[in-house]
């Protein structure tokens, strides 16, 4: 059953109005995949405050600083607060900052950050490390030794067992919040204690052998349903920002993440928001700036909603790399992507592939898009997808149906791959209202795919392809200045604006 997405101001805190500005750029309802009825959220009452003992200077704290740990009293907080309240991190005399280690949600409570405050992650490994009696100890912070690469094609990796916990963890806990105008700054940039490489510079490291390497994550979520995060602005995760799995309800509205914030620095597999194996997901009127997939949609999720949205740096709407059981029911409507890798990517192989269908894109603007669009069986753990089938053995097979594209403006040239595995998987597109300026046939690849075109097409040439292409059943109307009343109504002029 489709349910409606709902916008609507509540006019309670000052705030509020860079979220009335976003809101001004949808219609008041829209048809969404989320089941649920999704309205803006509310910001509880606390239950405490607690007052910021340290203080940042551009962003950073002072190595005096880095044995000041909070971590005690919030989760103290956190620990005894009232179910439908929250523990809220202020700025006091001047001190704007929190250094913590691990923390554990708890069912009902919400962690408020206010404007100013920075809430930043340890650097010291040991701190994240998992213990559990079949944990090897000192991974957290390391690239596995003697441990096999992690190449296709298994999801599950042999190897030591352990590694790091996340930086906040929400587990079988309920109506969970992450709220306020404040910051949480994963520190990816800074060197670890007792080493002499930063989070990410590990992560560069192990990529040439595609070694297995042990990081924390920023937000992990894990049977969460109710899970919020609102107005929360993400900096510098060392990994994943938000990865949230066998959920029922999950919201993220007015998210800011921004990874690097240093422009120029390397933070490799930094994706944005990651749902997996949940249903009634939201993501709304967020920014993501990052270094891999701003919203990369893992496998076994379905009815989820991606709903007017800006990408910047990173790899841009994605699904896979794993599908293997499922991802359905999915729309992206009202998304702008400036200088993403690619825009509609849709990305696995015969080791890790599976069923995608029912995705509707609609109403999007790119520009500096390498690949707007990308549905492909030929994943190969790269950044942007080769053309060709890189013949992977495997019985884990992609296949892609029920596919909508429509009202898709790209104002500069990119490759666009449409491809199914083989006759038996042909992938299976409609494109409605698409148009990729200056792309040439020789820009445009594909294999064993349909390609249906709604009344307004697309100015896409398959000629130089062996994609079959269906022609639309129906021609536009044109209105009187000879353009269709569709290509009228949709338009990128004043979509691309500065990173929020």
């Amino acid at each position: 059953m489709m349910g409606k997405w709902i916008g609507m101001r509540t006019g309670e805190d000052k705030s509020c109005g860079v979220i009335a500005l976003l809101l001004l750029t949808m219609a008041a309802t829209a048809i969404a995949q989320d089941t649920r009825q999704v309205t803006e959220p509310k910001i509880p009452q606390s239950c405490v405050q607690l007052s910021a003992q340290l203080r940042s200077v551009s962003d950073k704290l002072t190595e005096s600083d880095e044995s000041k740990l909070d971590t005690t009293r919030i989760q103290s907080a956190l620990d005894k607060c009232k179910p439908g309240m929250a523990v809220e991190l202020k700025p006091s005399s001047g001190n704007n900052a929190f250094l913590s280690g691990p923390l554990e949600m708890r069912s009902g409570v919400t962690l408020l950050i206010d404007e100013g405050v920075t809430l930043f992650g340890s650097r010291d490994a040991a701190l994240y490390e998992v213990k559990t009696p079949d944990a090897t100890p000192g991974l957290c912070g390391t690239i596995a030794v003697g441990a096999p690469p992690a190449v296709f094609p298994a999801p599950q990796r042999p190897g030591p067992r352990g590694g790091c916990r996340p930086f906040i963890s929400i587990v079988d806990a309920k109506d969970v919040g992450i709220m306020g105008d404040g910051v949480i700054d994963g520190r990816g940039y800074a060197k670890i204690m007792g080493k002499a490489y930063s989070w990410w510079e590990m992560a560069r490291k192990a990529e040439p052998k595609n070694e297995r390497y042990f990081t924390t994550r920023m937000i992990v979520a894990s049977h969460a349903d109710g899970l919020v995060l609102y107005r929360i602005t993400l900096h510098n995760s060392t990994n994943f920002h938000v990865s949230v799995n066998q959920t029922n309800g999950f919201t993220a509205w007015g998210v800011h993440l921004l990874t690097p914030t240093t422009k120029g620095t390397d933070a490799r597999n930094t994706d944005g928001i990651d749902p997996g194996s949940s249903t009634n997901v939201t993501v709304a009127h967020s920014w993501i700036d990052n270094g891999d997939d701003n919203i990369a949609i893992k496998t076994g999720t379905t009815h989820m909603s991606v709903l007017d949205n800006h990408f910047y740096s990173g790899h841009g709407m994605s699904i896979g790399s794993e599908t293997f059981s499922g991802d359905s029911y999915l729309l992206v409507d009202g998304l702008t992507e400036d200088n993403t890798t690619s825009g509609i990517r849709i990305k696995s192989n015969v080791t890790r592939g599976g069923p995608v269908h029912d995705l509707t894109y609609q109403n999007i603007c790119m520009r500096g898009v390498k690949n707007p669009i990308a549905i492909s069986p030929y994943y190969t753990n790269q950044t942007t997808e080769g053309f060709e089938d890189p013949k992977y053995t495997g019985d884990r097979i992609p296949d892609y149906k029920a596919i909508t594209i429509r009202n898709v403006i790209d104002t500069t040239p990119g490759d666009v791959l449409i491809a199914g595995l083989n006759d038996d998987h042909r992938t299976e597109v409609t494109l409605d209202g698409v148009k990729i300026e200056g792309t040439t046939p020789a820009q445009v690849h594909g294999h064993f795919a349909t390609v249906t075109l709604g009344p307004l097409g697309t100015n896409l040439d398959f000629s130089a392809t062996d994609i079959k292409v269906v022609p639309a059943k129906a021609a536009p109307v044109s209105n009187a200045s000879g353009a269709t009343t569709k290509e009228a109504a949709f338009t990128c002029d004043g979509k691309f604006v500065p990173m929020q």
